[in-house]
């Protein structure tokens, strides 16, 4: 698709704030922030995120992701002040700086609250990575009317979802085909890639065990007891550098499990099958053609399970590629469901038998065409200047 080349000569110079509570928001947000500054040379930023956002503005860190990791509801109690700390400092910070857009990247418990807030106080919103409403807590459709001046979605299905509520969104593509497309220019050879990281030649299956300290608590173990015997194959977990080492090292003690930080793309890229926590890794290992299994377990056990399924959640899947296709491409464990002996089993189709991988590496195909070009960034930051420069007009 062609992008017009457009840059800011004649305007003000625009203020961004941005608010990113997570890995995944990180990561979209930097790439987002590249292109603004590519779009506006004279854009100043700041920004709750992390490093990845910090490298991409060349400051203005407001305070790091890592610090407001908090999942599951007996964790958000438990953090509840420090959370409202948070909360009351970014509103003073907010009018501090007085910005000219505030953009929301998901994280919808805070962010929405943020955005209530600013509107009041007369700062325009953008919710970049609007909150999966179509998925639970659809209540929070009122609060998007409500709060925010411009919706802008990365998944296809969801212009159709926000129609039928009276909302027109912006969906001009998937951000991750950006990041995986560039990464995929420039990546390292998979012998490179072995030798750095004191691999064998083995086939790698890769464990992607989530970006906070309690989804890999709740999913490493699961993944380590799963891949016991499979001794023609070698395992490597996806570590993240927000978590601490020692996390890891507790739950694989003794298992000739391979630790990696940072690399996600590149193990992505080296790896003939993944375990995959439920997220935006998912589409990633998707995107990388790489057979996988979804799981994901909150504290809750058979009543949660109960809840989740019949009460709360409103789609029939939570792993992206299904959502996206519309049908089940690769299997999900969820809950009570996420057993060793279930994932074992999976693991061991997703292995061995060559149709089944066929089959699945054939939905993906299907799922880009869905998802759209690459270029989704760019053309993003593209409509939200417009958007500024209309109303500043």
């Amino acid at each position: 698709m062609f992008v017009p080349e457009f840059r800011i000569e004649k305007f003000k110079r625009m203020k961004y704030y941005l608010i990113a509570g997570e890995a995944s928001g990180d990561l979209h947000g930097s790439n987002l922030i590249r292109e603004l500054k590519e779009a506006d040379r004279d854009a100043k930023f700041r920004f709750f995120g992390g490093d990845l956002m910090v490298k991409a503005a060349g400051g203005e860190l407001v305070h790091h992701y890592r610090e407001m990791a908090f999942m599951g509801v007996v964790n958000v109690v438990l953090n509840i002040r420090t959370i409202a700390r948070y909360m009351n400092f970014c509103k003073q910070d907010l009018l501090k700086y007085s910005p000219d857009v505030l953009i929301l990247i998901d994280y919808p418990g805070f962010n929405l609250k943020i955005a209530e807030f600013a509107r009041k106080q007369g700062v325009k919103v953008f919710y970049y990575i609007s909150p999966k409403v179509w998925a639970w807590k659809e209540y929070r459709i009122k609060k998007l009317k409500a709060f925010v001046d411009e919706i802008f979605t990365i998944l296809p299905f969801e212009t159709d979802f926000f129609k039928k509520h009276g909302i027109d969104v912006h969906y001009l593509g998937n951000p991750l085909m950006d990041s995986v497309s560039s990464f995929i220019e420039k990546a390292r050879p998979g012998a490179q890639f072995r030798k750095d990281n004191k691999l064998d030649d083995r086939p790698v299956v890769a464990l992607l065990a989530g970006s906070r300290k309690q989804e890999i608590r709740n999913s490493l173990p699961v993944m380590k007891k799963a891949v016991e015997g499979f001794s023609r194959f070698q395992f490597v977990v996806a570590g993240v550098m927000t978590v601490e080492k020692s996390i890891y090292d507790d739950i694989l003690k003794d298992s000739g499990i391979s630790l990696i930080f940072d690399q996600t793309y590149d193990l992505l890229n080296n790896s003939y099958v993944a375990l995959v926590t439920s997220g935006t890794a998912s589409l990633e290992a998707a995107l990388f053609n790489i057979p996988q299994a979804v799981m994901y377990r909150l504290e809750g056990g058979w009543l949660l399970h109960y809840l989740m399924k019949y009460v709360f959640l409103h789609v029939k899947w939570v792993s992206l590629p299904n959502l996206i296709l519309g049908r089940e491409a690769v299997k999900e464990y969820l809950q009570v469901e996420m057993t060793v002996a279930n994932v074992r089993e999976e693991l061991s189709r997703l292995l061995f038998d060559q149709n089944y991988r066929i089959k699945i590496i054939d939905e993906y195909s299907r799922l880009r065409e869905l998802t759209g070009d690459k270029g989704s960034s760019r053309r993003t930051a593209a409509k939200m200047i417009e958007l500024l420069r209309e109303g500043n007009g």
